[in-house]
C-alpha cells in the first residue's frame, strides 16, 4: 500500500466554539461531548484502559492517542499519573495530530479546566512549532514525555517505534472523518 509522504507543512486547527464546546468546522465536529470533556476523557479513556490500576508498579507505561485535538486526554491522563501514589515511574504519551491548535489557542482552550492550569501552563511552555514530525517534549522532570507526531495518523504510526500499553482511539466521528 502507497503512503504519501509527510508533508511538509502543516495546517494547523482553528479555534472555535459552538455551544460553549470546541468545535471543529473542518471536520463538523466536537472536540468532546458537551456534557463535559474531562469526565468523557476519565470514562472513556483512562477507566476504558484500567488506568490507572495497569500502570501500578510498571517503571513505564505507555499510551498512544489518535487524536491530540485540544490535549485534554493528554492532560486528564498526566494528572491522574501524578495523583496516583503507586504510578509508574515514567508516562510516555504518544500522540498524533493532523491538525494542531497554536499553542495561544491551546492556552485559551485549557484555562476552561482550571484543575489541569499547573500542567497546562508547561505544555503550553513546551509546545512544539506547527513543524511535521515526531516532536518530543519533556515534562514534569523528564518522568512525562510526550511524543507528538504531527501529521496524517496513516504517514506517522508507521515510522512509530514504541512498546503501547494502552491505545486511546480519540477523533472526529467517523461519519465526519473517515480517515
Amino acid at each position: 500500500m502507497y503512503h504519501s509522504p509527510m508533508p511538509k507543512t502543516i495546517e494547523p486547527a482553528t479555534l472555535q466554539f459552538r455551544d460553549g464546546v470546541p468545535y471543529s468546522a473542518a471536520y463538523g465536529d466536537v472536540y468532546h461531548s458537551a456534557d463535559g470533556g474531562v469526565g468523557q476523557a476519565r470514562h472513556v479513556f483512562l477507566q476504558g484502559c484500567g488506568l490507572p490500576a495497569a500502570w501500578a508498579g510498571r517503571t513505564v507505561f505507555s499510551v498512544l492517542e489518535t487524536g491530540f485535538g485540544t490535549g485534554l486526554n493528554f492532560l486528564a491522563t498526566w494528572a491522574a499519573w501524578r495523583a496516583d501514589p503507586v504510578r509508574c515511574a515514567r508516562l510516555h504519551f504518544c500522540s498524533v495530530e493532523k491538525h494542531p491548535f497554536s499553542a495561544d489557542d491551546l492556552v485559551r482552550l485549557h484555562a476552561q479546566w482550571p484543575e489541569f492550569a499547573e500542567l497546562a501552563a508547561e505544555l503550553a511552555t513546551n509546545w512544539p512549532p506547527p513543524l511535521p514530525g515526531f516532536h518530543r517534549i519533556a515534562l514534569d522532570g523528564g518522568r512525562v514525555q510526550l511524543t507528538l507526531m504531527l501529521g496524517d495518523a496513516v504517514d506517522c504510526l508507521p515510522q512509530l517505534a514504541a512498546r503501547i500499553d494502552a491505545f486511546y482511539l480519540d477523533g472526529f466521528a467517523p461519519d465526519r472523518n473517515a480517515d
